[in-house]
């Protein structure tokens, strides 16, 4: 179903597959309730902005709690938001992991694009840290991060915050990943630049074109900082009609020739296959990340 304003729904945009980024997608705060397995999320501000927010999803009891950070897609345009994620973090939460799902200002919005997106996107993975502090049981220790699209893209470059110039977005981070998932993720932006992926989705993000721009490429694009030394995992469907496949396989090539812990993870489905926490993708997901976020 459509709102009365012409939004569309959450379950509308799983149940739809190529057009999709055409579309408007659903634009709502997340109103999970209780269940045994935990509380629904509580909202978190991580900045002033109607945007610098994340939900945190925790399970019952003391913890401390292993950590999924979740990055929505939506080619990161204003019309889509974290609610995208909320089937994957209810469910990882129910496997007793700690969950902060993450809001960031979108292409669209005020302060979206570069270098705001970016900005965000780093503020709300450090923001861990305080929340830490502050008593919420999440472990430092084991903060692994997922993500759908071109949050797949934004999972795998917070495992390159690291390496990047000290006067770059996201430079010198408090929250350091020990595993990353990308879902069907634009993880090489200049290729996706040239192939018209989500139209002109990458050049609105960094404000214009490689030739224009080329150092927000470099420093934005993950096939460009490789190696990260964190394990990634990308999980891509076959049948991917807004994401193609090959994004995927180029990123896992240049990050084994570099030396990282890489593994592609292909399935026959489409772009929305993996947001579906019953469907084997998310449950192999799930196989991978377990041992590397178990005590």
């Amino acid at each position: 179903m459509t709102l009365p304003d012409g939004r569309w729904t959450r379950r509308r945009f799983l149940g739809v597959t190529a057009a999709l980024p055409l579309l408007a997608a659903a634009c709502g705060s997340s109103e999970a309730s209780s269940t045994a397995d935990g509380a629904g999320p509580e909202r978190k501000a991580y900045g002033p902005g109607d945007s610098q927010f994340g939900d945190l999803w925790l399970p019952n009891g003391e913890g401390p709690f292993p950590v999924l950070v979740l990055v929505h897609g939506g080619f990161w345009r204003a019309e889509y938001d974290l609610s995208l994620m909320d089937d994957l973090a209810a469910d990882a939460r129910d496997r007793r992991w700690a969950v902060w799902n993450i809001e960031y200002r979108r292409v669209g919005e005020d302060g979206g694009g570069w270098p705001g997106t970016f900005d965000d996107v780093a503020a709300a993975v450090d923001h861990l840290a305080p929340l830490a502090a502050d008593g919420v049981p999440v472990d430092m220790a084991r903060v692994a991060v997922a993500g759908h699209s071109a949050g797949g893209h934004l999972a795998a470059w917070i495992a390159d915050r690291p390496g990047l110039p000290s006067d770059a977005p996201g430079a010198a981070p408090e929250v350091r990943p020990i595993a990353v998932v990308s879902q069907a993720g634009v993880l090489d932006l200049r290729r996706a630049a040239a192939d018209g992926v989500g139209g002109t989705a990458t050049q609105d993000l960094l404000g214009g074109e490689p030739a224009a721009v080329g150092e927000r490429y470099d420093l934005a694009s993950p096939i460009e900082r490789l190696p990260s030394g964190v394990p990634v995992r990308c999980v891509h469907g076959r049948q991917d009609g807004n994401v193609p496949f090959s994004q995927s396989q180029r990123f896992v090539a240049a990050a084994e020739d570099a030396g990282d812990d890489v593994v592609l993870a292909p399935f026959d489905g489409d772009h929305f296959t993996v947001l579906d926490p019953s469907l084997a993708p998310w449950k192999d997901t799930v196989a991978w990340l377990r041992p590397r976020l178990q005590p």
